[in-house]
């Protein structure tokens, strides 16, 4: 505590975050004898009520009445301090400034937390992001909400104390009564195999369940184009069971982007499962892609590292859709607030769902399409090219066969299925490891997709024949080749032959314009 003739000064440290980086705030108090009044310096007066408001109801709890001193609260720097709660901080330093607890004790630690009016300390979000830029600024202790400790316990190389009510944190700064220690971590929670949907529950369906396999080992955004029923929503919500199971890393990234949004299980405290997000069409573009006030990760940051299904893709918005064209090339989102920028990560895969035409009975033999060709092209036209060239693997799928629903045979479980996809994924990072590429297969560069993604002679003729058939566009002829190298690594092959160009031109192409089965083409 620094003094001077007139004021007493006490001061501790927290944390900001904009999206998930951290920043180390700094909160001074000063106390005068001056007229009754609580001001805090750096937040804006629509944050400052509130705080306010809940720090001098919880200090009387403590029996300590503010109207009688002129409090004067900083909290900087200003550019970082316009996010985050920070009351349990700001209590504290009143009462170091006031001499009700020694102040040097406050000089090594961050201190989060937000109080209730009856002086208990409230869970705050994303406290896993926050230790970590902690440690960044070298500090090693901290002290957060009991309600946080699962997460806290998931960051290795910093003391976490853990606090329910503002007096424990008086007892221990003033009279060194012991704190609760967030503990070891607990073990990674993941879904027991019997509890994820299955590949092997469904029957038939092999090209769809091929194209799944493609798109999960190379990364590639994954088209499915059916009538009502015919099994997309059911395929999609396997794709994560076909995926690599998360890294620690991966998981850490995940867990932080869900405590940030709020939506983290204080029990469990982390995210160790490849997210599953499915919006529904009306959703907006702020709560797809991120926004708001504080500004919030959307859909698209929810499934980083996992899959985001877009259902009945042509009902969102045209607007709302064009939105994603910068996650989906950048593997991140940003939105600009004022001066601010928060940045928020989005590598996730995506698989959408289309109907063949608006009444979904385009192809389909059995029942007639009743859609006019005007109805037809508004519904294509909600879909950009630019959008849907995005989608690196297109399926088609047809009518629900009625003989593989009632075969009693099982198809390949997803566990196999995932074998293959992960040995893929392991070729593309042996080559990221090489120098060859830095990225999953769905990323490759144009310069990338020479080095490593160009056809031995066979293949190179197979390529130039469907080009010249089929009249590709760059952007298809640079998909074929990203999708023909994620074939010849689950081939194992280092080389792309013959087969695996054909089979790629199959998978990147919905049947030509002028059929019944996609008026999408």
């Amino acid at each position: 505590m620094k003094q001077s003739k007139n004021a007493l000064r006490a001061g501790a440290f927290s944390v900001s975050l904009t999206g998930l980086d951290a920043h180390l705030v700094r909160i001074e108090t000063t106390i005068t004898q001056a007229p009754a009044s609580f001001e805090i310096i750096g937040l804006s007066e629509a944050r400052q009520r509130e705080p306010r408001i809940r720090v001098c109801a919880a200090l009387q709890q403590l029996n300590v009445d503010l109207h009688q001193h002129g409090v004067s609260v900083r909290v900087g720097p200003e550019e970082v301090a316009s996010s985050g709660t920070f009351d349990v901080p700001m209590a504290l330093t009143i009462l170091a400034a006031l001499e009700r607890i020694a102040t040097a004790s406050l000089e090594d630690v961050v201190i989060l937390g937000e109080l209730s009016l009856g002086g208990a300390i409230r869970p705050v979000r994303g406290v896993l992001p926050s230790l970590r830029g902690a440690i960044a600024h070298g500090i090693t202790r901290a002290i957060v909400p009991k309600a946080n400790a699962r997460e806290a316990a998931r960051v290795p190389g910093i003391r976490v104390l853990v606090a329910d009510q503002l007096v424990e944190l008086v007892r221990y700064f003033r009279e060194d009564v012991p704190l609760e220690s967030a503990g070891e971590p607990p073990p990674l929670p993941g879904v027991p195999p019997a509890a994820a949907p299955d590949l092997a529950d469904l029957r038939g369906m092999h090209a769809a369940r091929r194209a799944m396999e493609i798109a999960a080992a190379g990364g590639h955004h994954l088209l499915l184009m059916g009538p009502p029923g015919a099994g997309k929503t059911s395929l999609a919500r396997r794709m994560p069971g076909i995926l690599p199971p998360l890294s620690l890393e991966e998981a850490t990234k995940v867990t932080s982007v869900y405590s940030v949004a709020g939506l983290l299980m204080p029990d469990v405290g982390f995210v160790g499962t490849r997210p599953f997000r499915a919006p529904h069409h009306t959703v907006s573009g702020v709560g797809l892609v991120g926004g708001g006030e504080p500004v919030r990760p959307g859909e698209v940051s929810l499934a980083h590292h996992g899959v985001l299904f877009l259902d009945e893709l042509l009902e969102f918005r045209s607007s709302v859709l064009e939105t994603l064209r910068q996650p989906l090339d950048e593997g991140s989102v940003t939105v600009t607030r004022g001066r601010t920028r928060t940045t928020f990560p989005a590598q996730t895969l995506v698989v959408a769902a289309i109907n063949p035409c608006p009444c979904g009975f385009a192809g389909d033999y059995a029942r007639r399409c009743v859609c006019s060709p005007e109805r037809l092209r508004a519904y294509r036209a909600r879909l950009s090219d630019q959008l849907f060239d995005r989608f690196d693997v297109q399926v088609a799928l047809p009518p629900v066969d009625v003989a593989a629903l009632q075969s009693r045979s099982k198809d390949e479980p997803s566990c196999e299925v995932q074998k293959r996809v992960i040995a893929a994924r392991a070729a593309q990072e042996e080559r990221a490891r090489a120098g060859a590429t830095g990225r999953s297969n769905a990323q490759l560069s144009p310069g990338e997709i020479e080095q490593v993604a160009t056809p031995d002679p066979a293949g190179a003729r197979v390529l130039a024949e469907a080009t010249e058939r089929l009249g590709f566009s760059a952007a298809v002829y640079s998909r074929v080749l990203r999708v023909a190298r994620t074939i010849a690594d689950l081939d194992g092959s280092d080389g792309i032959h013959a087969r695996h160009v054909a089979e790629a031109v199959h998978a990147v192409l919905l049947p030509p314009r002028g059929t019944a089965a996609t008026p999408l083409a």
